[in-house]
């Protein structure tokens, strides 16, 4: 997520500087085609290239629409992770005492229960940003070179899993949990069987432990949701065609321009001869920013597509994460200087 004030021209400009010279190479051609050979007759109507110009608008229109609901939704779910967790982290301190207990149990195995259960929510947290930073087939823009050439990449590419893990588990759960592919749901399931422990030792009152285990199923819930957008992609139709109908608008826009702007100076031509064959070079800049528009609309919606991808357009879930371990840690009590920092944001990029 990129959290500058403005999304500098500048910037703008570089991220999109390889296509642009892509249609100023293409309309410098069609511009010398026609200046050379006196192809001005060779020309395309303007009606159908209005008809054309405004379906492309609407398709990339209701792209960017459907893109921006996908990424609005997924950062509600992130939302709710952040609001879960932390419920979670006070129920957690809250609800286990030696008050039912059958058995004698001492203040420091309690605060060890504690901190176990908070450390094995964070390592759902990670191993879910994990997940959800996996490529799948359809997701491009994070290749793309724009949107690597700064060197600045998500912090999941930094670490794997298990080095990531380690810190929050315990040797014997890190290696149930590694042993099983989906690693947030086995994260899950072991939160669950010591919760249930807890509760047959009287450390958790009968009524405590339903409350947790409602928090469990909302969090079964949240990741469900999240996985549903990781790995149901904007449909392919859509997203092609949308490409291949903008293309051919580009391609055949200057058959058109060219053409109008020759007889434009033509008609100049009468008080300004100079300009008779001069003037439709202007069609370089103005069909260039044509093109531009209507490609960066389209790319914008092409790179939102995926949310979880790790592009700088995609929701900063490894900032989130990091946030509710620093929230859930600092409460539990632990020096700063023992927790971690939260991720920089190089180059005013969230991940």
């Amino acid at each position: 997520m990129y959290t500058g004030k403005v999304y500098r021209i500048i910037d703008m400009a570089r991220w999109t500087r390889f296509e642009t010279f892509w249609f100023i190479f293409i309309i410098a051609i069609w511009a010398s085609i026609y200046y050379f050979l006196e192809l001005d007759r060779f020309r395309i109507p303007w009606t159908p290239m209005a008809l054309i110009g405004t379906a492309v608008a609407f398709v990339i229109g209701f792209q960017n629409n459907a893109v921006y609901g996908r990424i609005w939704e997924a950062r509600k779910i992130w939302g709710g992770i952040v609001n879960t967790s932390r419920t979670f982290g006070v129920f957690v301190q809250d609800m286990l005492s030696d008050e039912h207990t059958k058995e004698p149990v001492s203040k420091e195995s309690i605060k060890e229960e504690i901190k176990v259960l908070t450390y094995r929510h964070i390592a759902w947290m990670t191993a879910l940003r994990y997940a959800m930073r996996n490529k799948k087939p359809w997701e491009t823009t994070s290749h793309h070179k724009t949107n690597t050439e700064w060197g600045i990449r998500p912090p999941e590419q930094n670490a794997t899993l298990q080095e990531a893990l380690k810190p929050y588990l315990s040797q014997g759960d890190l290696e149930n949990v590694m042993n099983i592919d989906n690693h947030q749901t086995a994260l899950l399931y072991l939160q669950s069987h010591h919760i249930k422990k807890l509760k047959d030792q009287g450390i958790i009152w009968e009524f405590s432990f339903l409350e947790l285990e409602g928090l469990i199923k909302e969090l079964f819930t949240l990741q469900g949701q999240t996985e549903r957008i990781k790995n149901f992609p904007y449909p392919r139709q859509y997203a092609s065609l949308n490409h291949y109908f903008m293309w051919l608008l580009l391609l055949l826009l200057p058959m058109a321009l060219v053409p109008q702007f020759m007889d434009i100076g033509k008609e100049i031509a009468v008080d300004y001869p100079v300009w008779r064959n001069l003037f439709m070079w202007f069609t370089i800049p103005i069909y260039t920013a044509v093109a531009w528009m209507f490609h960066t609309m389209e790319r914008i919606g092409r790179t939102g597509e995926s949310p979880f991808e790790g592009t700088s357009n995609d929701v900063p879930i490894s900032t989130i994460s990091r946030g509710i371990e620093i929230d859930l840690r600092q409460n539990l009590g632990e020096d700063k200087s023992e927790i971690p920092a939260q991720f920089p944001a190089d180059f005013g990029v969230q991940f």
